[in-house]
């Protein structure tokens, strides 16, 4: 898997929506719009939690997922 595809994936699904979209990973907060936290952060193997706010978070959740599975990344979508 080419990591670089993943996290432009992953950011340019996040900028089509509104809501806020943080990825969890261990005790760091990074905003998946942003491809810079995503390079530094982002790793195979690893599980992370996504939290998802705003007007259309439940679109957001549901692609987020799907582009997160699509490149066999494991996240727990959470709802809160």
């Amino acid at each position: 898997m080419s990591n670089n595809a993943a996290i432009v994936d992953i950011s340019q699904t996040a900028n089509r929506f509104r809501s806020s979209i943080v990825l969890q990973a261990e005790n760091k907060y990074i905003d998946v719009k942003s491809i810079l936290g995503l390079f530094t952060t982002l790793v195979s193997g690893h599980s992370y939690e996504l939290h998802v706010h705003g007007p259309d978070a439940d679109e957001a959740k549901t692609a987020m997922a799907e582009v997160f599975a699509k490149h066999n990344l494991n996240i727990a979508v959470v709802a809160d």
